[in-house]
C-alpha cells in the first residue's frame, strides 16, 4: 500500500509549487506548453485548476492560454523562465493575461499562497489517510475509448464565438433534443454563444446503438473481471458501467454503441471539419444513448478548443472531503505546528505557530512519521473485514483493494479507529463521518502544549469539499 506520508512528500513540490526562502509557494495550476497549431502554440495552456487554491478564487479555467506574465509576453521563453516568472522575487501576486473561448484577453490578478518548506497541510494529509474514508476521498482514473480528429489546416479556434445544431431527425427528436441539450451546455459553459442564424459553426450528430450481430457469447475470463467504473458528469460520480475494455474482442460484446459529434465551418470554409468526437463502446448489457450522450459529453468536449489526445483518452478524478482546521504540520515531526492559516478555524480558536499537539480527539499524536505510517498500514489490513466487497475499486496509485465501508459496520470500525495501537489521530480529517465519529458532533478537541502551559481547544473544522476531473 503506498498511502503513506513519506510518499506523499514527494507531491508538495510540484508543478504549481516553487522554493522562495525556505517556503513553497503555489499559485494552483498546472500547464502544458501546446504544441496544438489551433490552441496556444508555444504557450502555457491550463490543465488542471487546484481547488480552494489562489487560481480557483481569481477564476482561471482549465484550457485558458497564459499569453504574458506580469506584461511579459511569452513568446519564445522556455518553461523554466515561464516557472520563474510565475514566481517572482520580493512579490506575493502576479498579474496573468489570458485568452480563452470567451475572451481575447483578460487580466488576472493571482496572488501566491506560501507556505513553509516543512509544513504539511491538511489537505495533503487527506490524501496520504484516505484509507479511513474512501467514500469521501479518493483519487482514480480511467480511459475512454474516444478517437479526436482536428482540421489540418492552422485554424485558431478562439475566432470562432458562435454555433448552432443540424436540423433534428424527426423520428428521434426527444432523442436528439437531449444529445443537443448535453453538449449545448458545454460549450455555452466554454463561452460560446447560440446563433440559430449566422453560426460561425454547426454541430452535427451521430450515433449508434444495437446487438452485434457477430457476437459468439461471453468470455468466461470476462465473468469474474473487475467491474468497469466510470466518471458521469450528469451525476458527477464514479459509477459502474457495462462497458468493456478496447482490448475487448468485439465479437465477444454483445451490444455495440456509436456516438459522436463534429463541428462544421460555415463561416470561412463552409463545411470544412474544424472538430469530431466520436466514441465507439462495447458492451456486455444495455445502455441508453441519451444517459450516455449526458455522462459523457462533457468529458468528450474536455479537448476542446485543447487537444492534448488522439484516441484512448485518460482521466484521473480527485475526490475529496476533509476536515479544514488550518494546521499545517511539520513534515518531520508531525505533532508539531508548522504555521497556521490566517483566518481559519484552528487560528481563530487560539492554536499558533510551534505548538504542539498532544492529543486530537483524545489519540495521542508523538509518533514518528514511519511509526504513523505503520500503525496506518495495519489499521487498512485489519479493518478489511469491514468493507464491502461490492464496492470495490482500484484506485489511480495501482492499490485494488479500495472499498468503501459496510454500513452495517460502521460501530466496528469506528471502534478500531480508537484503538490505540492504530494511532489514528490524523482520522480527525474525517470526523464528520459516521464510521469515524457515531456522535455526529464535528467538533474536534486538540490538547495543545505551549511551552509549559497545557491546554484543551476546541476547534469546529470547516468540512472542505472539491471534485477535479482533469486529463491525465
Amino acid at each position: 500500500m503506498r498511502r503513506t506520508i513519506s510518499i506523499l512528500v514527494m507531491f508538495m513540490l510540484f508543478l504549481t509549487g516553487f522554493a522562495q526562502n525556505k517556503n513553497v509557494c503555489r499559485l494552483g495550476i498546472t500547464y502544458d506548453m501546446s504544441k496544438n497549431k489551433n490552441w496556444g502554440k508555444g504557450k502555457p495552456v491550463i490543465t488542471g485548476i487546484d481547488p480552494y487554491s489562489p487560481a480557483e478564487v481569481a477564476g482561471l479555467k482549465q484550457n485558458d492560454i497564459i499569453t504574458s506574465i506580469d506584461g511579459i509576453q511569452l513568446i519564445d521563453i522556455s518553461d523554466n523562465e515561464i516557472k520563474e516568472l510565475l514566481n517572482p522575487a520580493g512579490k506575493n501576486e502576479v498579474l496573468l493575461t489570458i485568452q480563452n473561448l470567451q475572451t481575447p484577453e483578460k487580466q488576472v490578478i493571482v496572488k501566491k499562497d506560501c507556505k513553509k518548506a516543512n509544513a504539511i497541510s491538511e489537505e495533503q494529509l487527506a490524501t496520504a489517510f484516505s484509507m479511513y474514508s474512501v467514500e469521501t476521498t479518493s483519487d482514480r482514473e480511467f480511459v475512454c475509448p474516444f478517437k479526436t480528429h482536428i482540421t489540418p489546416d492552422r485554424v485558431d479556434f478562439a475566432s470562432y464565438k458562435t454555433f448552432a445544431f443540424s436540423p433534428i431527425d424527426d423520428s428521434n427528436n426527444a432523442l436528439e433534443d437531449r444529445i443537443n441539450l448535453a453538449i449545448e451546455k458545454e460549450l455555452i459553459n466554454k463561452g460560446l454563444e447560440v446563433d440559430t442564424y449566422n453560426p460561425d459553426m454547426i454541430v452535427q450528430t451521430f450515433y449508434f446503438f444495437d446487438k452485434n450481430p457477430n457476437y459468439k457469447g461471453t468470455n468466461m475470463i470476462l465473468v469474474s473481471k473487475e467491474p468497469v467504473y466510470r466518471y458521469n458528469a450528469s451525476q458527477r460520480k464514479m459509477v459502474q458501467v457495462p462497458f468493456l475494455s478496447s482490448s475487448t474482442g468485439e465479437s465477444e460484446a454483445e451490444y455495440l454503441l456509436q456516438f459522436g459529434f463534429r463541428f462544421i465551418d460555415q463561416r470561412d470554409v463552409p463545411g470544412r471539419i474544424l472538430w469530431e468526437c466520436e466514441a465507439n463502446e462495447l458492451l456486455d448489457g444495455s445502455y441508453k444513448l441519451d444517459e450516455y450522450a449526458m455522462a459523457n459529453a462533457p468529458l468528450m468536449l474536455m479537448q476542446y478548443p485543447y487537444v492534448k489526445y488522439e484516441r484512448n483518452v485518460p482521466f484521473k478524478v480527485n475526490q475529496k472531503t476533509y476536515n479544514y482546521t488550518g494546521i499545517n504540520y511539520d513534515i518531520d515531526q508531525l505533532n508539531y505546528v508548522a504555521d497556521v492559516d490566517k483566518n481559519s478555524p484552528a487560528y481563530a480558536a487560539g492554536i499558533r505557530p510551534r505548538d504542539v499537539i498532544e492529543k486530537i480527539n483524545g489519540n495521542k499524536m508523538d509518533y514518528s512519521t514511519d511509526e504513523f505510517s505503520s500503525a496506518y498500514k495495519g489499521f487498512i489490513t485489519s479493518t478489511m473485514q469491514y468493507r464491502d466487497p461490492r464496492t470495490i475499486f482500484t484506485d489511480a496509485n495501482g492499490f485494488k483493494r479500495c472499498m468503501l465501508w459496510d454500513s452495517f459496520s460502521y460501530p466496528m470500525v469506528s471502534d478500531a479507529v480508537n484503538k490505540s495501537g492504530n494511532r489514528a489521530g490524523f482520522s480527525y480529517l474525517y470526523y464528520f463521518t459516521p464510521y469515524i465519529n457515531p456522535t455526529g458532533n464535528n467538533a474536534c478537541l486538540f490538547e495543545v502544549k505551549r511551552g509549559k502551559t497545557k491546554m484543551d481547544v476546541n476547534v469546529i473544522p470547516t468540512i472542505h469539499r472539491s471534485l477535479t476531473v482533469e486529463l491525465k
